[in-house]
């Protein structure tokens, strides 16, 4: 099962990059859990100044943009 975290504050890229995240693994067939990191000092942890960012797995994928549904399904794979 993948792991996928988005860190940000809950601001609209944020909710629309786990939206993002939620609709490429449904297409992908993989199993996944969602996870919303909200909190700065949780944030902080994984290195990342901008947001919203992609966690895959405890790795970061990408920092400061909304990745497109193409990207996305990379990045899970």
């Amino acid at each position: 099962m993948k792991k996928i975290q988005i860190l940000g504050t809950g601001c609209p890229k944020c909710k629309k990059l786990a939206e993002c995240a939620e609709q490429a693994a449904k297409e992908l067939g993989i199993e996944y859990e969602i996870e919303k990191v909200t909190q700065i000092n949780d944030i902080m942890k994984f290195g990342v100044m901008m947001t919203p960012a992609l966690v895959v797995d405890g790795t970061v994928k990408a920092v400061g943009k909304v990745l497109t549904l193409d990207e996305m399904k990379k990045n899970l794979v």
